[in-house]
């Protein structure tokens, strides 16, 4: 089976954890202008492992090929920022291996009309890769210096259709719903009834579920119920807050 990493904290976190301890979350970068390198490696990237992977959806692909994920890594880590990996971005935390953000991405089947839910902002990544394929994102981070970090660097992106709250994602965001689509970014042991019922019907949640290695599943609310598939084996950071707590 093929194994999809997410926001591990495993081998990648300890391999590259010492690059954060020493060097720290430093500046994002300027934007005076990209580097061809980064651009040029962006676009494999997208080729290799995005639409390489069976990954077809066309809005997707579009916004990995445009998003410069090196500024959501710490400088000292921007060399690997395109590689098929995690890495860490403070906090304990990490920003998913590009694959899991496009699948993840792929499996709410995006589109301009949609408003999304996001729980776990992390870096802002794959809040910025939903915003470029759905109307509205609304982004809820319990890490406050990630979660405000993150909302200052999309605003500095240009960001105006992501919104950034800090707080446990568990009850979601109710004055918003519902939602056309959920997406989980860390792994609860099942997810939380609050995010479902805050998901329209007809509307897919998206969300690796379960202690250790997770199943990453996609929920689709119907009349009649919701119906779970499973995409795969995956690995994430535990869900916190309440969801800890939640058995």
């Amino acid at each position: 089976m093929r194994k999809l990493i997410g926001t591990s904290t495993g081998p990648v976190g300890a391999v590259f954890g010492w690059l954060v301890v020493s060097y720290g979350i430093l500046a994002l970068g300027t934007d005076s202008g990209e580097a061809a390198d980064h651009q040029s490696r962006r676009l494999q990237m997208v080729v290799m492992q995005i639409e390489g992977r069976g990954v077809t959806d066309p809005a997707v692909r579009s916004a990995m090929r445009s998003i410069p994920r090196h500024r959501f890594v710490p400088e000292a880590l921007q060399a690997w920022a395109y590689d098929d990996r995690p890495l860490p971005i403070g906090q304990g935390q990490t920003i998913s291996q590009p694959f899991i953000v496009a699948v993840m991405t792929a499996a709410i089947r995006p589109n301009r009309g949609m408003k999304v839910l996001e729980v776990g902002t992390g870096s802002g990544y794959q809040a910025a890769v939903l915003a470029a394929c759905v109307g509205e994102v609304y982004s809820i981070e319990v890490v406050p210096a990630l979660g405000r970090q993150a909302e200052l660097l999309l605003k500095q992106l240009g960001y105006r259709n992501i919104h950034v709250r800090i707080g446990d994602g568990y009850d979601g965001w109710p004055e918003q719903a519902p939602f056309d689509a959920v997406v989980l970014t860390a792994a609860p042991g099942r997810v939380p009834k609050p995010l479902l019922d805050q998901l329209r019907v007809g509307g897919r949640l998206v969300a690796p579920v379960g202690r250790g290695v997770q199943n990453l599943v996609v929920i689709t609310k119907t009349e009649q119920g919701n119906l779970t598939k499973v995409i795969d084996a995956v690995q994430f950071v535990p869900m916190t807050g309440k969801a800890a707590k939640d058995h």
